[in-house]
């Protein structure tokens, strides 16, 4: 069997040919590339700099920048795909980018949504770096608000990666998005106490911690007539609000009522549970025509056992 090189040399030839042909269209393609590289560069720090004067944070800045960069960048590469190539045309491209544009949408669907909620949040902020936030069942401090996610670092010092979808979409409690805050802590006291006794001891005492505002005033209000005590809720206002003022200041205000109400004779009642028996304490119990358990009447009743251990008295 014979090779034949001659289709060979004459493929490569053509091949050749056509490389020289189209080298001048390479360079001006790479031309106008770098033209466009350097064009990305001096928008990226314009538009770091106008928003950065405009008021917004330097994070937030560094992202515009950086998304104008890649929006003039991509629009170098089809530039430049354009030019190296001739019979590429502008309207093909962006069909062929329509319809490729389609299935990477529905496949990096999270990752777009994520891209533009994350977008939003650092347009809008609706919260910032350092803040102290809860979302679901994470609780923490703001560390960084990525373009993707948010980082979250929570109070027994773990990190938490929020996607920034589930972020704009869902409930978020901003606890430092104002200079102070409203707390509370429940104290109960006996039923048999004075409550405004009760409760001028504990606006007395109150005033004695030094991390309480007296404006807005603190206050107590009855909040439950309970099982075993009178429920009395506790309000009142610190600054600042974050997590470690809170259960600090919480454990200063009950550390300080309980002594100021056990001085005062105001009872501080435990869960205590009493079973008795309808015929066990008093001689009307036992008598369902009078006792007031529910138990339906009827004529014969049985006598209780207070009255039959009873002593017989002898005349």
């Amino acid at each position: 069997m014979e090779w034949q090189l001659e289709p060979v040399l004459t493929r490569f030839q053509a091949l050749t040919q056509g490389l020289l042909a189209s080298l001048p269209n390479v360079v001006l393609g790479l031309v106008l590339f770098a033209l466009f590289w350097f064009v990305s560069g001096v928008l990226r720090r314009s538009v770091q700099a106008l928003a950065e004067r405009a008021g917004q944070p330097a994070g937030i800045a560094r992202v515009f920048g950086r998304l104008a960069a890649w929006v003039s960048l991509a629009l170098g590469v089809l530039v430049a795909l354009t030019v190296i190539f001739p019979t590429l045309t502008a309207a093909s491209l962006f069909g062929a980018l329509g319809v490729s544009g389609v299935a990477i949408g529905f496949a990096f669907k999270d990752i777009f949504q994520n891209l533009l909620a994350g977008l939003l949040i650092l347009i809008t902020r609706p919260f910032r770096i350092g803040d102290q936030i809860v979302s679901g069942e994470h609780e923490g401090t703001v560390e960084d608000i990525q373009v993707r996610a948010t980082l979250l670092r929570t109070y027994d010092n773990r990190r938490v990666v929020i996607p920034n979808s589930e972020l704009y979409t869902n409930r978020v409690i901003v606890n430092t998005a104002y200079d102070r805050r409203r707390l509370a802590v429940t104290v109960g006291i006996g039923y048999g106490d004075d409550i405004a006794q009760a409760k001028r001891i504990i606006l007395d005492t109150l005033a004695g911690v030094e991390e309480i505002r007296s404006d807005p005033a603190p206050a107590v209000l009855v909040r439950e007539l309970a099982d075993f005590s009178v429920n009395l809720e506790v309000r009142y206002w610190i600054d600042p609000p974050i997590r470690r003022e809170v259960v600090e200041s919480q454990d200063r205000v009950l550390e300080a009522l309980k002594p100021a109400l056990i001085a005062a004779g105001i009872d501080l009642p435990l869960p205590t549970q009493q079973v008795l028996f309808h015929d066990q304490t008093k001689e009307t119990d036992g008598d369902r025509t009078r006792q007031r358990e529910g138990w339906p009447a009827r004529a014969d009743n049985p006598r209780s056992r207070a009255a039959l251990t009873r002593p017989v008295e002898t005349p």
